[in-house]
């Protein structure tokens, strides 16, 4: 067959795959509202809005802005004669990133009805949509979907299951889930340990840290994987970990980026390594307000309120605008280094600087006045804020009673506290504690009777002991320990060893 000549291909114009790759790589490009919609208008004038392919990009774009463009992204949607499950899966895509989430089940309801079978695709939007809303029931009806379909081995699937029954707070079934999964890749392992951290099961988080490292099928951490795990190391003050975290980032050149080493700083600051949490600071190119945060509150902790506020005016040196966590980093070290003045100011200027005053910033100023005696001056502050009080505030009230031996006002706070915060059986046990410094032994009783009544629980605590097997805990009179028999023989031992040296130390004196 001859070819066509140049001008019959022209008179005959483009067909139809060329004309839908063209709108695409026009959408491509899009990166404003404006620009999309001016492209949209092409598509409607062109004659191609039923085109399925090219809906589904524009629906893609239109969502991926967010806001009011997910309207528009729907009514896209809906003007669609013929919908594949490609353009359902982007609409789902959509709803589930962006929001409404509820909106998300909804169409992959009217999905189901409309006889589109759903894919390995659809699956882990929908999850994920059940995650935000965290509906548990809606969740566990589409993993039997996933199950009926075949699609409970796939590997995205998978894991967007793992990570929906953790912001679920189920977590023992998305472990059992993450176990039986045939293949896993650095995103299963992420989403695991994301779940524990999020649950608050620090332990956890770092023996799956360990046995991810063990498995040769992944590869090594990324980047996410350190942002999620640095967390848990730092609350566990874990400097090997620290250590290795950080010669990881050196050898194999990863970018230390201002999340990572917002991270490492805040570990080596729990671990009180001062110096190194600096070092981290000085070698991040691209410092945000979260670093500076990390930095100052490094400083703040460890009692250096003079290098918190040197840190605070290089930060706004730099041009960047100082946020609420950073003057709460400031007021908490001022207060607890009684730097009245320094802390006035500091609370003063929030509005300068376009900083909201949050409970939590008038609950520092509260435990400046309390540490200092004020208690009167305390109570005023309280009574003139421009916000209602909440725990945070009566909270500081109540430790400076305690402090400073104020019955009378640490009952009002209590008072205030027991409603606020009717769950934190600390605030019984200061207000029980005081009663029996005043001798006050009936009020004492009922207060720990409602305690008890209540049910309220005190978590335990406990001292930890880093082994070259890890870290070992221990509460008083802890007697969990496999060798706790031979462990307290040889306390006793060295008690009397100890005393048996002392006495043969009086006697040479004497």
């Amino acid at each position: 067959m001859r070819r066509l000549s140049r001008r019959v291909r022209q008179f005959l114009g483009p067909k139809p795959h060329q004309i839908s790759f063209h709108y695409i790589d026009i959408l491509r490009h899009c990166k404003t509202t404006d620009c999309i919609k001016i492209t949209h208008a092409q598509i409607v004038t062109g004659g191609h809005k039923k085109n399925p392919f090219i809906a589904a990009k524009l629906i893609d774009k239109y969502a991926h802005l967010g806001g009011s463009n997910v309207e528009h992204a729907r009514k896209v949607f809906d003007n669609l004669s013929e919908r594949d499950v490609f353009c359902w899966n982007v609409v789902i895509k959509g709803y589930a990133n962006m929001g409404p989430f509820t909106e998300a089940l909804n169409v992959f309801d009217m999905m189901r009805l409309s006889g589109t079978t759903p894919n390995r695709y659809t699956y882990p939007f929908v999850l994920k949509a059940c995650g935000a809303e965290r509906d548990c029931v809606k969740g566990r009806i589409i993993h039997g979907n996933v199950v009926k379909c075949g699609l409970e081995f796939d590997l995205y699937v998978g894991n967007a299951i793992v990570s929906f029954y953790a912001k679920c707070q189920e977590i023992e079934v998305s472990r059992k889930v993450f176990d039986e999964m045939p293949e896993r890749d650095i995103v299963s392992w992420n989403s695991m340990i994301s779940g524990y951290i999020a649950n608050g099961y620090m332990d956890d988080v770092v023996m799956l840290f360990h046995d991810m490292l063990r498995d040769g099928d992944i590869g090594f951490p990324d980047n996410a994987t350190l942002v999620i795990v640095l967390p848990a190391f730092a609350e566990k003050a874990d400097i090997h970990a620290g250590y290795w975290i950080h010669c990881y980032i050196v050898k194999t050149g990863m970018e230390l980026d201002p999340s990572v080493g917002c991270g490492l700083i805040t570990l080596y600051s729990n671990c009180g390594y001062i110096s190194m949490a600096r070092a981290i600071f000085d070698q991040i190119s691209d410092g945000n307000v979260f670093v500076w945060s990390a930095i100052i509150r490094c400083y703040g902790t460890h009692g250096f309120a003079q290098e918190a506020l040197s840190m605070f005016r290089q930060l706004v040196d730099s041009g960047l605008h100082p946020d609420g966590v950073v003057f709460l980093c400031l007021l908490s070290a001022c207060s607890h280094a009684g730097m009245h003045e320094q802390s006035w100011h500091l609370f003063q200027s929030m509005e300068t600087y376009g900083v909201v005053k949050s409970e939590a910033h008038y609950a520092c100023m509260v435990d400046l006045l309390g540490r200092a005696g004020d208690l009167g001056k305390a109570v005023e502050f309280i009574q003139s804020m421009p916000i209602q009080p909440g725990k945070n505030v009566y909270g500081a009230l109540l430790g400076a009673c305690r402090i400073h031996k104020h019955l009378e006002l640490a009952e009002l706070a209590a008072e205030k506290l027991f409603v606020l915060d009717p769950n934190k059986a600390g605030r019984y046990v200061i207000l029980a504690q005081m009663y029996e410094d005043e001798g006050r032994w009936q009020d004492a009783a009922e207060l720990r009777k409602v305690i008890r009544e209540k049910e309220i629980k005190k978590p335990i605590g406990y001292s930890s002991v880093e082994l070259e097997s890890g870290h070992e805990k221990f509460r008083v009179n802890d007697e969990s320990h496999p060798f706790t028999t031979q462990i307290f023989e040889t306390l006793v031992s060295l008690d009397r060893i100890i005393g048996r040296e002392a006495r043969i130390q009086c006697d040479a004196i004497l």
